[in-house]
């Protein structure tokens, strides 16, 4: 995933950027192999944000898709494991669309609560106001300076 990506994901994540956007960049990356570390670093996301079993329901709810579908049965059925996110990504390529939108939308219920708390943390910057544009540039210049360093 590119920094431009999770950069995405993390303004999704404070409701600056609509999901659409994020289905439109997923649907561009056409290997199945891509799509899945896509999904897996967003698993990784999900992670990070601390999202809870509790968290499941609602996000089921704002997916907007049906409680049948595969990846929603897997989800309450297994939980917000790691395990289990995993298992979910490997479902058929068919599925893997309806895991991204059940995904973002699990990811963002743990964000937002992170987000209160950590809001402006200087050392984690997808805590910190990505609708502004010179913390944009701040971030970028960061890891493009970490990214020469760790190449060295």
């Amino acid at each position: 995933m590119t920094l431009e990506q999770e950069l995405l994901i993390n303004q999704y994540g404070q409701n600056l950027v609509p999901i659409e956007t994020l289905v439109e960049d997923y649907n561009k990356i056409l290997e199945p192999d891509d799509r899945k570390m896509y999904l897996n670093h967003l698993v990784s996301l999900i992670i990070q944000s601390k999202s809870e079993d509790s968290d499941i329901s609602r996000a089921i709810e704002n997916s907007h898709l049906r409680e049948t579908f595969t990846p929603c049965v897997l989800l309450k059925k297994g939980g917000t494991k790691y395990h289990n996110l995993r298992k979910i990504i490997e479902l058929p390529d068919y599925e893997l669309e309806k895991a991204l939108v059940l995904f973002l939308n699990l990811f963002k219920i743990g964000y937002n609560r992170r987000f209160q708390k950590e809001k402006n943390n200087p050392d984690k910057w997808w805590y910190w106001d990505l609708s502004d544009e010179n913390k944009l540039d701040s971030i970028k210049r960061r890891t493009l300076s970490e990214n020469k360093r760790g190449s060295m």
